[in-house]
């Protein structure tokens, strides 16, 4: 893999107490720093200061975005916290009808004559359900009522839940629908 049109290449991981970055820099050459992910005293971001060193930028210097052609990052703090089950309390926003669909999943046994299987909690604790509907080719069959669905965001808020994932029928083919 050689440098895309002589621009810098990042990849980073923001571990909890480290953050690596391997870089191409434009000549091709590959390079690496490591930081401690958390060091306020030193830099705001540990990922822009490993960027920043490996450019040669200098500390208060604006980053050159036109010479970098990508920044991947990749973290194990959010893998972590939801292994650990730390952090904020998730709500599932779904397809009306779907609230258990994620729980039961494809009924995959790893024990088949098991008679009771131990399921491990799922990572969110509340659902709301919208009324919206997309066919597998793309036609809104039901368009979500916004106002229904801000308030019922709204009453998840009150409950103490400040995070959310939407998993609607078919938006993985229709993002825009």
């Amino acid at each position: 893999m050689t440098a895309q049109n002589g621009r810098w290449r990042f990849w980073i991981d923001r571990g909890g107490t480290f953050t690596d970055i391997v870089a191409r820099a434009p000549d091709g050459k590959i390079v690496t720093d490591k930081l401690l992910s958390e060091n306020p005293e030193r830099y705001a971001d540990a990922a822009i200061e490993g960027i920043r060193r490996l450019m040669g930028a200098a500390p208060s210097a604006p980053i050159d975005a036109d010479q970098i052609a990508e920044v991947s990052m990749g973290t194990t703090v959010a893998t972590n916290a939801l292994l650990e089950r730390k952090g904020a309390r998730v709500a599932l926003v779904t397809t009306r009808g779907l609230r258990d669909q994620l729980r039961i999943g494809y009924q995959h046994r790893p024990k088949l004559f098991v008679r009771r299987i131990v399921l491990p909690e799922p990572l969110y604790s509340y659902v709301v359900e919208v009324d919206e509907r997309v066919t597998a080719e793309g036609k809104i069959l039901a368009a979500p009522q916004e106002s229904i669905v801000e308030n019922d965001l709204k009453a998840a808020l009150e409950l103490g839940f400040s995070s959310c994932a939407i998993v609607f029928m078919h938006a993985y083919r229709y993002p825009r629908s």
